[in-house]
């Protein structure tokens, strides 16, 4: 007790004031406190040191959430996760810095389905790493889209490439990836053979298994997730639509058959999912939702031609589409803040609510709601300041302010 009230007095304490701050299910007119890269408990902290904070943050009557999470992105500002493996290493840390302007301060690297040899010379540069003020945002682990997935509904995937069996033992999947230690989500379709094994073994080993680009019915994708499947990768797209004789993966938001809760990620761009879908889902399983732009390389560009794996892609406006293709969306070029805002305004929910869409259920799907996605003490400092349109004004990472932008006055990066 007394080591520990001599270390706060030596670590310097930060009390951010006049804002509302995100605590639950509510946003409430409150203090944070920070120190040494940790949320604090001011109560304790002040009964345990009896000591005032060393500095005084005014926050002008802002906002203060958990920082972002993006559980799907296959790259941005020129950066193609699935492709650029000769400049991987710089581009990663270039996404890391860059990506905070947009309030995310930890995601999941996703790489889409691969030539098999790739796999292993990527996925080591692509493991979890501590977001930092100098490194910027954290890496959760990367997430592999497919190969295991249907040729039917591969979307971006190139067909070749695409593994219509699935690996069962944890030798098979070493061997093909050449370690599962970098990999925190695996994307398969449940209607393959061998699948049902495959999450197993995966699950064991600690790695989320979500079910996407597939044709499966509701009874496959049920044995999925009571296998230990418990995500659904970007809702809606890619998978047969719902019917009401059967509902397909769609039908897991509603059924009772299921051992656990699934959650499901919703691209909320204005593009892939219609309003009344978004609102179809969010009112069906409001705990489930998980919001993720898929956004792709050319993500914080322009228009032109960029490439997501080995397929080259048109971007015009918001829309990403495989170039030749007869619309093919390919990924999305909107930012995690743009998605939350639409959200809120189509599914008619509260600020609240959007902002738990991106930060504190894929916090709990991660499993890393100790460090990430919440503001209670003992977390990690990683937060970010909104306005009330959701715009991000700025970005902490450790209690290191790591963006700000015009409008916050009084912050430096």
């Amino acid at each position: 007790y007394n080591e520990y009230k001599s270390y706060l007095r030596m670590a310097m304490v930060t009390r951010y004031t006049n804002c509302h701050v995100l605590r639950g299910d509510s946003l409430v007119r409150d203090d944070l406190w920070v120190s040494d890269g940790v949320i604090l408990d001011p109560r304790k902290f002040f009964w345990s040191s009896r000591q005032l904070p060393d500095k005084v943050v005014d926050c002008q009557d802002k906002i203060i959430v958990p920082g972002f999470i993006e559980t799907q992105v296959n790259g941005g500002f020129g950066l193609d996760f699935s492709s650029d493996f000769d400049r991987l290493q710089e581009g990663l840390a270039m996404f890391r810095r860059e990506i905070v302007k947009y309030g995310v301060t930890g995601f999941c690297p996703t790489i889409i389905t691969s030539p098999a040899e790739e796999y292993p010379r990527l996925l080591p540069h692509l493991g979890k790493k501590r977001g930092s003020k100098t490194e910027g945002a954290a890496v959760l682990g990367a997430h592999v889209e497919g190969p295991f997935i249907s040729k039917e509904k591969n979307g971006a995937h190139p067909i070749p490439y695409i593994r219509s069996e699935c690996l069962r033992t944890e030798e098979e999947l070493v061997e093909f990836f050449g370690s599962l230690e970098n990999i925190s989500i695996v994307t398969l379709a449940p209607e393959l053979p061998g699948s049902e094994d495959m999450i197993r073994t995966l699950t064991r080993n600690n790695v989320v298994c979500s079910l996407g680009h597939s044709v499966s019915d509701i009874t496959s994708a049920e044995g999925a997730v009571n296998a230990g499947a418990c995500f659904i990768t970007h809702l809606f797209n890619a998978m047969m639509p719902f019917h009401h004789r059967d509902p397909g993966i769609i039908g897991l938001l509603s059924s009772n058959r299921l051992r656990h809760p699934c959650y499901y990620g919703l691209i909320a761009d204005g593009l892939h999912t219609h309003p009344a879908a978004l609102r179809i889902a969010h009112r069906t399983h409001p705990s489930g939702a998980v919001l993720v732009t898929d956004a792709m390389a050319a993500m914080g560009l322009g228009d032109g031609d960029h490439v997501i794996g080995t397929q080259r892609v048109t971007v015009l406006g918001k829309r990403a589409v495989i170039t030749g293709s007869e619309g093919t969306l390919a990924g999305s070029v909107v930012t995690m803040e743009t998605c939350i805002r639409h959200f809120m305004k189509n599914s008619r929910c509260s600020l609240v609510d959007a902002v738990n869409c991106a930060t504190l259920h894929p916090a709990q799907l991660l499993r890393c709601t100790a460090l990430y996605g919440t503001l209670d003490p003992g977390s990690a400092a990683d937060f970010v300041i909104i306005d009330t349109d959701v715009n991000v004004l700025g970005t902490f990472i450790g209690g290191d302010c790591v963006y700000a932008s015009d409008s916050l006055r009084g912050f430096e990066p």
